[in-house]
């Protein structure tokens, strides 16, 4: 049973920015990632890695969004810069199959079917 533990949202100003960390408890070969998800809306696949360390991003967070990890693969980092009130949401890191491709938006539609945190609330104000 893998664990996921994020941490790092947090209510901040447009244009200010966080890094958002997700612990994982044992290293896998998932594909890993952050999805997103606003009051009534859809989850969004924000950002994915494979074991090799390709990442891939959605449009809306391209050259904002930056995804990296620690060198054990056991923490997973988001840095979320010029953040747009757009981008208020719960922000939830996963780990899903690699069957499917790893990119952006399979991080959103495998999460169930794989493993995923709690979340973390990031809020920007205009």
């Amino acid at each position: 049973q893998v664990q996921l533990e994020e941490s790092g949202g947090g209510s901040v100003q447009a244009g200010e920015s966080l890094r958002l960390s997700c612990v994982k408890s044992q290293t896998t070969l998932h594909c890993m990632g952050w999805f997103r998800q606003a009051p009534g809306k859809e989850p969004e696949g924000v950002a994915a890695i494979d074991t090799s360390g390709v990442t891939d991003y959605a449009d809306s967070v391209k050259g904002r969004f930056t995804l990296s990890r620690d060198t054990n693969k056991k923490i997973l980092y988001l840095k979320v810069d010029r953040l747009k009130p757009e981008d208020t949401a719960t922000y939830y890191c996963a780990a899903v199959s690699v069957a499917y491709g790893c990119r952006a938006p399979e991080i959103a539609r495998q999460a169930d079917f794989g493993y995923r945190g709690q979340g973390t609330q990031v809020t920007v104000s205009s």
